[in-house]
Protein backbone atom coordinates (compact mmCIF):
# COMPACT_ATOMS: atom_id res chain seq x y z
CA UNK A 1 0.00 0.00 0.00
CA UNK A 2 1.32 3.41 -0.97
CA UNK A 3 0.84 6.38 1.27
CA UNK A 4 0.35 9.69 -0.47
CA UNK A 5 1.28 12.81 1.48
CA UNK A 6 -1.18 15.57 0.62
CA UNK A 7 0.16 18.21 2.99
CA UNK A 8 0.48 21.70 1.57
CA UNK A 9 3.34 24.11 2.08
CA UNK A 10 0.98 26.98 2.83
CA UNK A 11 0.17 27.49 6.49
CA UNK A 12 -3.50 27.10 7.32
CA UNK A 13 -4.51 29.66 9.92
CA UNK A 14 -7.45 29.44 12.26
CA UNK A 15 -10.37 31.71 11.53
CA UNK A 16 -11.03 34.74 13.70
CA UNK A 17 -13.10 33.96 16.78
CA UNK A 18 -16.32 36.03 16.56
CA UNK A 19 -16.76 35.74 20.32
CA UNK A 20 -13.47 37.56 20.91
CA UNK A 21 -14.07 40.14 18.19
CA UNK A 22 -17.55 40.84 19.48
CA UNK A 23 -16.48 41.25 23.10
CA UNK A 24 -15.59 44.89 23.81
CA UNK A 25 -13.55 43.83 26.83
CA UNK A 26 -10.88 42.37 24.55
CA UNK A 27 -10.47 45.65 22.68
CA UNK A 28 -10.44 47.61 25.92
CA UNK A 29 -7.71 45.36 27.32
CA UNK A 30 -5.59 45.93 24.21
CA UNK A 31 -6.03 49.71 24.58
CA UNK A 32 -4.84 49.51 28.19
CA UNK A 33 -1.88 47.21 27.53
CA UNK A 34 -0.56 49.05 24.45
CA UNK A 35 0.83 51.90 26.56
CA UNK A 36 3.21 49.43 28.21
CA UNK A 37 5.10 49.00 24.92
CA UNK A 38 4.95 52.63 23.76
CA UNK A 39 8.15 54.70 23.54
CA UNK A 40 8.17 57.85 25.63
CA UNK A 41 10.41 59.87 23.37
CA UNK A 42 12.76 59.83 20.41
CA UNK A 43 15.83 57.73 21.18
CA UNK A 44 17.87 59.50 18.50
CA UNK A 45 18.26 62.55 20.71
CA UNK A 46 18.38 60.79 24.09
CA UNK A 47 20.20 57.48 23.62
CA UNK A 48 21.70 56.95 20.19
CA UNK A 49 24.74 58.93 19.07
CA UNK A 50 25.95 56.80 16.15
CA UNK A 51 22.59 55.86 14.61
CA UNK A 52 20.55 58.34 12.57
CA UNK A 53 16.86 58.15 11.51
CA UNK A 54 17.75 57.38 7.89
CA UNK A 55 19.79 54.37 9.04
CA UNK A 56 16.81 52.97 10.91
CA UNK A 57 14.69 53.40 7.81
CA UNK A 58 17.21 51.57 5.62
CA UNK A 59 17.39 48.61 7.99
CA UNK A 60 13.61 48.59 8.55
CA UNK A 61 13.07 48.50 4.78
CA UNK A 62 15.55 45.63 4.55
CA UNK A 63 13.63 43.78 7.27
CA UNK A 64 10.38 44.29 5.38
CA UNK A 65 11.92 42.96 2.17
CA UNK A 66 13.15 39.87 4.00
CA UNK A 67 9.64 39.28 5.34
CA UNK A 68 8.15 39.70 1.87
CA UNK A 69 10.70 37.39 0.30
CA UNK A 70 10.09 34.73 2.95
CA UNK A 71 6.30 35.26 2.78
CA UNK A 72 6.19 35.82 6.51
CA UNK A 73 2.95 36.39 8.36
CA UNK A 74 1.86 40.04 8.46
CA UNK A 75 2.28 40.11 12.25
CA UNK A 76 6.02 39.41 12.19
CA UNK A 77 7.38 42.63 10.71
CA UNK A 78 5.56 45.13 13.02
CA UNK A 79 6.49 43.01 16.03
CA UNK A 80 10.15 42.88 14.97
CA UNK A 81 10.16 46.67 14.58
CA UNK A 82 8.70 46.98 18.07
CA UNK A 83 11.63 44.96 19.43
CA UNK A 84 14.09 47.08 17.42
CA UNK A 85 12.74 50.40 18.71
CA UNK A 86 12.46 49.26 22.32
CA UNK A 87 16.04 48.00 22.30
CA UNK A 88 17.37 51.20 20.69
CA UNK A 89 15.48 53.30 23.24
CA UNK A 90 17.53 51.66 26.02
CA UNK A 91 20.89 50.57 24.66
CA UNK A 92 23.38 52.84 22.83
CA UNK A 93 24.28 50.89 19.70
CA UNK A 94 26.96 51.30 17.05
CA UNK A 95 25.66 51.56 13.51
CA UNK A 96 27.76 48.56 12.47
CA UNK A 97 25.51 46.39 14.66
CA UNK A 98 22.20 47.80 13.40
CA UNK A 99 21.56 45.18 10.72
CA UNK A 100 22.55 42.43 13.15
CA UNK A 101 19.98 43.84 15.58
CA UNK A 102 17.35 43.91 12.83
CA UNK A 103 18.07 40.28 11.96
CA UNK A 104 17.80 39.26 15.62
CA UNK A 105 14.45 41.06 15.97
CA UNK A 106 13.11 39.23 12.91
CA UNK A 107 14.44 35.98 14.36
CA UNK A 108 12.61 36.52 17.65
CA UNK A 109 9.37 37.78 16.11
CA UNK A 110 9.18 34.82 13.75
CA UNK A 111 9.68 32.44 16.67
CA UNK A 112 6.77 34.01 18.51
CA UNK A 113 4.35 34.37 15.59
CA UNK A 114 5.22 31.69 13.05
CA UNK A 115 4.95 27.91 13.18
CA UNK A 116 7.95 27.87 10.80
CA UNK A 117 10.31 30.58 12.12
CA UNK A 118 13.12 32.05 10.07
CA UNK A 119 16.36 30.12 10.37
CA UNK A 120 19.56 31.70 11.65
CA UNK A 121 21.43 30.47 8.57
CA UNK A 122 18.99 32.11 6.19
CA UNK A 123 19.03 35.42 8.07
CA UNK A 124 22.83 35.44 7.87
CA UNK A 125 22.54 34.87 4.13
CA UNK A 126 20.24 37.87 3.79
CA UNK A 127 22.97 40.02 5.36
CA UNK A 128 25.43 38.80 2.71
CA UNK A 129 27.06 36.79 5.53
CA UNK A 130 28.25 39.95 7.27
CA UNK A 131 27.04 38.34 10.50
CA UNK A 132 27.48 34.79 11.79
CA UNK A 133 24.98 32.41 13.37
CA UNK A 134 26.95 32.63 16.60
CA UNK A 135 26.61 36.42 16.68
CA UNK A 136 22.91 36.10 15.97
CA UNK A 137 22.39 33.72 18.88
CA UNK A 138 24.49 35.83 21.25
CA UNK A 139 22.54 38.97 20.37
CA UNK A 140 19.29 37.06 20.71
CA UNK A 141 20.04 36.55 24.39
CA UNK A 142 21.11 40.18 24.72
CA UNK A 143 17.86 41.50 23.22
CA UNK A 144 15.76 39.15 25.33
CA UNK A 145 17.57 40.29 28.47
CA UNK A 146 17.21 44.00 27.68
CA UNK A 147 13.51 43.59 26.86
CA UNK A 148 13.13 41.47 30.02
CA UNK A 149 11.65 38.63 27.97
CA UNK A 150 8.50 40.72 27.51
CA UNK A 151 8.02 39.83 23.86
CA UNK A 152 4.22 39.66 23.45
CA UNK A 153 3.98 43.32 22.48
CA UNK A 154 0.80 44.92 21.17
CA UNK A 155 1.10 46.01 17.53
CA UNK A 156 -1.31 47.75 15.12
CA UNK A 157 -2.21 44.37 13.64
CA UNK A 158 -3.83 43.37 16.93
CA UNK A 159 -6.43 46.11 16.47
CA UNK A 160 -7.21 45.70 12.78
CA UNK A 161 -9.71 42.85 13.03
CA UNK A 162 -11.48 44.44 15.99
CA UNK A 163 -11.93 47.66 14.03
CA UNK A 164 -13.08 45.94 10.85
CA UNK A 165 -15.52 43.76 12.81
CA UNK A 166 -17.37 46.90 13.91
CA UNK A 167 -17.73 48.37 10.41
CA UNK A 168 -21.08 47.67 8.71
CA UNK A 169 -19.59 46.58 5.41
CA UNK A 170 -19.81 43.37 3.38
CA UNK A 171 -16.92 40.91 3.69
CA UNK A 172 -15.69 41.63 0.17
CA UNK A 173 -15.07 45.28 0.98
CA UNK A 174 -13.62 44.46 4.38
CA UNK A 175 -11.15 42.14 2.65
CA UNK A 176 -9.96 45.02 0.44
CA UNK A 177 -9.65 47.39 3.39
CA UNK A 178 -7.76 44.75 5.38
CA UNK A 179 -5.25 44.23 2.57
CA UNK A 180 -4.58 47.94 2.10
CA UNK A 181 -4.48 48.62 5.84
CA UNK A 182 -1.78 45.95 6.32
CA UNK A 183 0.30 47.71 3.68
CA UNK A 184 -0.10 51.06 5.46
CA UNK A 185 0.83 49.51 8.82
CA UNK A 186 4.02 48.03 7.38
CA UNK A 187 4.85 51.36 5.74
CA UNK A 188 4.40 53.21 9.04
CA UNK A 189 6.76 50.75 10.73
CA UNK A 190 9.56 51.78 8.38
CA UNK A 191 9.22 55.48 9.30
CA UNK A 192 10.64 56.62 12.65
CA UNK A 193 8.09 59.43 13.00
CA UNK A 194 5.44 56.85 13.90
CA UNK A 195 7.44 55.22 16.71
CA UNK A 196 5.66 57.21 19.41
CA UNK A 197 2.16 56.78 17.96
CA UNK A 198 -0.03 54.26 19.83
CA UNK A 199 -0.61 51.07 17.81
CA UNK A 200 -4.36 51.67 18.04
CA UNK A 201 -3.98 55.04 16.31
CA UNK A 202 -1.79 53.61 13.53
CA UNK A 203 -4.27 50.78 12.98
CA UNK A 204 -7.27 53.10 12.95
CA UNK A 205 -5.54 55.61 10.71
CA UNK A 206 -4.48 52.83 8.33
CA UNK A 207 -8.03 51.50 8.10
CA UNK A 208 -9.28 55.04 7.47
CA UNK A 209 -6.64 55.68 4.81
CA UNK A 210 -7.46 52.36 3.14
CA UNK A 211 -11.19 53.12 3.11
CA UNK A 212 -10.48 56.62 1.81
CA UNK A 213 -8.37 55.24 -1.02
CA UNK A 214 -11.18 52.86 -1.92
CA UNK A 215 -13.74 55.72 -1.76
CA UNK A 216 -15.66 53.97 0.99
CA UNK A 217 -15.45 57.00 3.26
CA UNK A 218 -17.90 58.83 0.99
CA UNK A 219 -20.68 56.32 1.70
CA UNK A 220 -23.59 57.74 3.65
CA UNK A 221 -26.26 55.45 5.03
CA UNK A 222 -28.27 54.78 8.13
CA UNK A 223 -25.58 52.30 9.15
CA UNK A 224 -22.88 54.97 9.26
CA UNK A 225 -24.86 57.79 10.85
CA UNK A 226 -21.63 59.83 11.09
CA UNK A 227 -18.58 60.14 8.87
CA UNK A 228 -16.27 57.15 8.71
CA UNK A 229 -13.58 59.05 10.61
CA UNK A 230 -15.98 59.68 13.48
CA UNK A 231 -17.04 56.03 13.51
CA UNK A 232 -13.42 54.86 13.62
CA UNK A 233 -12.49 57.38 16.30
CA UNK A 234 -15.34 56.13 18.48
CA UNK A 235 -14.23 52.51 18.15
CA UNK A 236 -10.74 53.09 19.53
CA UNK A 237 -11.56 56.16 21.66
CA UNK A 238 -9.32 58.52 19.70
CA UNK A 239 -10.05 62.21 19.20
CA UNK A 240 -11.34 62.88 15.69
CA UNK A 241 -8.76 65.61 15.00
CA UNK A 242 -5.90 63.35 16.11
CA UNK A 243 -7.16 60.56 13.90
CA UNK A 244 -7.51 62.87 10.90
CA UNK A 245 -3.96 64.10 11.45
CA UNK A 246 -2.63 60.54 11.66
CA UNK A 247 -4.51 59.48 8.54
CA UNK A 248 -3.19 62.46 6.57
CA UNK A 249 0.32 61.67 7.73
CA UNK A 250 -0.06 58.07 6.53
CA UNK A 251 -1.33 59.21 3.14
CA UNK A 252 1.61 61.64 2.81
CA UNK A 253 4.03 58.86 3.70
CA UNK A 254 2.51 56.66 1.00
CA UNK A 255 2.84 59.41 -1.62
CA UNK A 256 6.45 60.05 -0.60
CA UNK A 257 7.26 56.33 -0.67
CA UNK A 258 5.81 55.95 -4.16
CA UNK A 259 7.90 58.86 -5.44
CA UNK A 260 11.07 57.47 -3.90
CA UNK A 261 10.43 54.00 -5.27
CA UNK A 262 10.29 55.41 -8.78
CA UNK A 263 13.58 57.24 -8.25
CA UNK A 264 15.11 54.18 -6.57
CA UNK A 265 14.68 52.11 -9.69
CA UNK A 266 16.90 54.48 -11.65
CA UNK A 267 19.82 54.60 -9.21
CA UNK A 268 22.74 52.56 -10.52
CA UNK A 269 24.30 50.09 -8.13
CA UNK A 270 21.30 49.97 -5.79
CA UNK A 271 19.42 46.72 -6.10
CA UNK A 272 16.71 45.02 -4.06
CA UNK A 273 16.91 41.73 -2.22
CA UNK A 274 14.78 40.01 -4.85
CA UNK A 275 17.08 41.20 -7.65
CA UNK A 276 20.09 39.96 -5.70
CA UNK A 277 18.54 36.55 -5.23
CA UNK A 278 17.63 36.23 -8.89
CA UNK A 279 21.20 37.12 -9.82
CA UNK A 280 22.69 34.79 -7.16
CA UNK A 281 24.67 37.72 -5.78
CA UNK A 282 24.71 39.58 -2.50
CA UNK A 283 21.46 39.40 -0.51
CA UNK A 284 21.90 42.77 1.18
CA UNK A 285 21.04 46.07 -0.57
CA UNK A 286 23.94 48.44 -1.19
CA UNK A 287 22.62 51.09 1.20
CA UNK A 288 22.43 48.57 4.07
CA UNK A 289 26.08 47.69 3.54
CA UNK A 290 26.88 51.40 3.78
CA UNK A 291 25.21 51.52 7.22
CA UNK A 292 27.28 48.56 8.37
CA UNK A 293 30.57 50.37 7.74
Amino acid sequence: MELLCCEKDATIRAKQDPSLLGDDRVLQSLLVVEDKFLLQGSYFSRVQEDIQPYMRRIVATWMLEVCEEEKCDDDIFPLAINYLDRFLSMVPTKKCYLQLLGAVCLFLASKLKSCQPLSAKKLCLYTDNTITSQELLEWELLVLAKLKWNMAAVTPNDFTEHILHKLPLPEERLRLIRKHAQTFIALCATDHSFTMCPPSMIATGSVGAAACGLRLDEMQSSDWGNSLTEVLAKITHIEVDCLKSCQEKIEQLLASSLRESQQYKHIEGVVTIKEHISQSQSCTPTDVRDVNL
